[in-house]
């Protein structure tokens, strides 16, 4: 059945179309603000460890291999919080367990500051993670579902460009507030931000419109929300339906809808491939400045060199922009075979300053550009039944390559590989990336544009 337009107020509304043809307003921007601070802070919470690891070593004599489980514990907190917190929003609602998850993190966080020795600090920061892990997914899913068909992939993108940005200021804030203050004033501040955050998103964060219309909410709920999209047009409005452009699974659950037939292959290649580049980032931005010290670089900068990394993640709003143009699958695949090569060319540069600052950004730019841009895949893959859950099941199992990618170099230093021997390895997890995306277009489904039958209720 064909949409109605939005301006037949006295029948159904399609609230889809009704976000295609008005004007992103100030609402939204609003909401996509919120959405890219949650994800800002996410990346700088997830990243601080990393660089205080050099500084932990030293005050509290342990090795390299001794860091491994501190530094990994947040990435099996994520997976923890993201399994779980996907098929919860889809069930309760994408806003109540988006506030509740910062809340987590800010307040486990916050702790972590006063650990008095490795094991509670490995023990908090597995807290944080679950915390961040839930807050991620749904900061994406809830964005996407706000987004205009023609601009969601480049939205949800620039929205997701907090997280680089989050670890890359996180990066040249250590470098700064170190020396000055201490490790722990780092954690401090990474827990009070969010703390701040949750305030304004109960205030001003609504739930999702498309999730309120799919879930059958009253329609004057519905309706205050829409007036403050497309102001009076939708006052008249009888009943608002929704347009599902994935296709439609008879799965009653958000569980069900990812792992059924139609689904089931391109959340596994999703899965893969996203699990493969958190092997890369973390592998990367938690051992690049150890890796560097050792390659002779001092502290200082070898963090700030490794800062360039995740800043280099900006380069996703042109890959939104390309992915709402064209096939969005092909484009990250490129960007991941882009990714194997520039990974590699990191490990030519030691004993070159300036090449190394340049291969790292240009690394950074293209892997996480790529990354970045696999949670507005997964959100435009899956309908709105199962969308919360399968962004989260994407980021909740990827982050098992983080932990893997933080064991990686561990393992790799156990064996004595040199710089450009451990990075040519990192490499390789691109290029499996990129497979997996190719299998993904061949045996995904094909998207329609067919109303469902969801309405508001009255």
């Amino acid at each position: 059945m064909s949409s109605k337009s939005p301006r037949e107020t006295g029948s159904a509304v399609n609230v889809q179309t009704l976000l295609n043809e008005h004007p992103f307003s100030g609402f939204q921007w609003r909401i996509f603000a919120l959405c890219f601070f949650i994800v800002l802070l996410d990346g700088f919470d997830t990243s601080a460890i990393g660089y205080i690891a050099p500084h932990l070593m030293t005050e509290w004599g342990v090795s390299k291999p001794d860091l491994a489980p501190v530094l990994s514990a947040a990435l099996f907190g994520l997976a923890a919080g993201a399994l779980s917190a996907g098929p919860l929003a889809d069930k309760l609602g994408r806003k109540v367990v988006l506030v509740g998850s910062v809340a987590l993190f800010a307040v486990a966080c916050l702790g972590s500051a006063f650990s008095p020795d490795l094991w509670t600090l490995t023990a908090l920061r597995f807290v944080t993670g679950v915390g961040l892990g839930a807050a991620m997914p749904n900061a994406v899913t809830l964005m996407s579902e706000y987004c205009p068909d023609s601009r969601r992939a480049t939205l949800t993108n620039a929205m997701f460009c907090g997280f680089p940005l989050g670890a890359a200021f996180g990066g040249f804030l250590a470098a700064w507030m170190i020396p000055l203050l201490g490790w722990r004033s780092v954690l401090i501040l990474g827990g009070a931000l969010p703390l701040v955050l949750v305030a304004l998103l109960l205030w001003q964060l609504p739930e999702s419109v498309r999730y309120m219309v799919a879930k059958g909410y009253p329609m004057e709920r519905v309706r205050r929300v829409l007036l403050r999209i497309a102001g009076d047009s939708v006052r008249s409005v009888q009943r608002f339906v929704l347009t599902e452009t994935a296709p439609e699974s008879h799965a009653k659950s958000g569980i069900g809808v990812v792992l059924s037939a139609q689904y089931r292959v391109g959340s596994v290649m999703m899965w893969l491939a996203y699990f493969m580049g958190l092997v890369i980032f973390y592998a990367l931005i938690n051992w690049m400045p150890i890796l560097f010290r050792d390659a002779g670089l001092d502290p200082k900068t070898g963090a700030l060199v490794a800062a360039l990394f995740p800043l280099g993640g900006v380069g996703a709003v042109f890959f939104g922009w390309l992915m709402d143009r064209f096939n969005a699958t092909r484009i990250i695949a490129v960007g991941y075979a882009l990714t194997a090569v520039s990974i590699w060319w990191i490990g030519q540069t030691a004993g070159n300053l300036g090449w190394l600052v340049v291969s790292v950004f240009l690394a950074g730019t293209i892997m996480n550009t790529a990354q970045s841009s696999m949670p507005a895949l997964a959100a435009a893959f899956y309908p709105t039944r199962g969308r919360a859950t399968g962004v989260a099941w994407m980021l909740g199992i990827g982050r098992f390559g983080g932990i893997a990618g933080s064991f990686l170099v561990a393992e790799l230093s156990a064996r004595h590989l040199g710089f450009s021997e451990i990075f040519s390895v990192v490499a390789v997890a691109g290029l499996v990336a990129t497979g997996a995306l190719i299998v993904k277009e061949v045996f995904s489904p094909k998207p329609h544009g067919e109303t469902v039958g969801r309405t508001a209720a009255h």
